[in-house]
């Protein structure tokens, strides 16, 4: 009965292509230990290729015993010079092994079947590694998101049944959604009640084209930054506010709370130097600003 095992690690069937090199020992009548001849050749080519690489060892025996033991006595070979080479020579990380025990074919001089052989890459011939064992690179193609069409205005219902209309700033809408991680964005035109953290009325599409983003774009992770002009010092801590309000719409609204996180920096990473010269400087430090986390 002819049998095959796996030994070590998962079978490898890619050893025979292309331009591996080989190297053959020997084993004694049922034995799994080199004899002194064969251990000082082996140790030999160790010394000579140092620098070159193993890409699987296969065991075999003669056809004296059952099946079974000779099976046993191949993976015990295999063994054998895997325990003797591993700490020595390189070997690729998904390295397997492959003991054939008798199911191979036999050889007439028995002597040549109780061997064992290890294929290996020349060092000059490393950078073709996986050409040479035929090893394909699967490419997966990474199709394009789908484009998100946003909409040019909402329209909201006043209190007293008056509605208000707000143009809906698309352009920055589709550039929060294609950013990569790491990017940071200003939200421009996001104003707050003066010393407050309440938006002002007009403001309130801006984080509406946020809230929108996060919608379409279900694996988008944002931190909000909070930035404020004029006083070196926030002891209100009003950034930080400013900036949990906005984080406090977009969870009221149903986005998850572990796609957000906020932060407030006060004055500490202004755009122009404090104190500001004018209004339009004051205007640039006195800011609202997302991080890409994720996308």
């Amino acid at each position: 009965m002819k049998t095959y095992f796996s030994f070590f690690f998962f079978l490898i069937s890619i050893v025979t292509c292309y331009a591996q090199e080989k190297f053959t020992v020997y084993f004694e009548s049922n034995k799994f230990e080199l004899n002194t001849k064969e251990n000082t050749k082996l140790s030999a080519w160790i010394s000579e290729n140092k620098n070159n690489k193993i890409v699987a060892i296969h065991g075999f025996t003669d056809e004296d015993g059952t099946s079974g033991f000779n099976d046993t006595l191949a993976q015990k070979r295999v063994n054998c010079i895997f325990n003797t080479v591993k700490n020595q020579i390189k070997i690729r990380e998904d390295f397997k092994t492959r003991s054939f025990g008798e199911s191979f074919e036999q050889s007439k001089n028995k002597a040549e079947n109780r061997r064992v052989i290890i294929y290996y890459i020349l060092e000059k011939d490393l950078a073709r590694e996986d050409e040479i064992l035929g090893i394909r690179k699967e490419i997966v193609e990474e199709k394009p998101k789908p484009e998100i069409v946003y909409p040019e205005k909402l329209v909201f219902e006043n209190p007293n049944g008056t509605k208000s209309e707000f143009k809906l700033d698309r352009a920055f809408m589709k550039k929060v959604g294609e950013a990569k991680s790491g990017e940071k964005l200003k939200i421009e035109n996001l104003n707050f009640v003066i010393n407050t953290f309440a938006v002002v009325n007009e403001s309130r599409g801006k984080m509406y084209e946020l809230l929108l983003v996060l919608q379409k774009n279900p694996n988008l992770k944002i931190e909000i930054h909070g930035h404020l002009c004029c006083m070196p010092v926030d002891r209100a801590d009003l950034s930080t506010q400013r900036a949990k309000a906005i984080y406090n719409f977009l969870v009221h609204n149903e986005i998850q709370k572990e796609r957000l996180s906020y932060k407030g920096f006060g004055s500490s990473q202004p755009i122009h130097p404090l104190p500001e010269k004018d209004e339009n400087e004051r205007a640039a430090n006195r800011r609202v600003e997302i991080l890409i986390v994720e996308n």
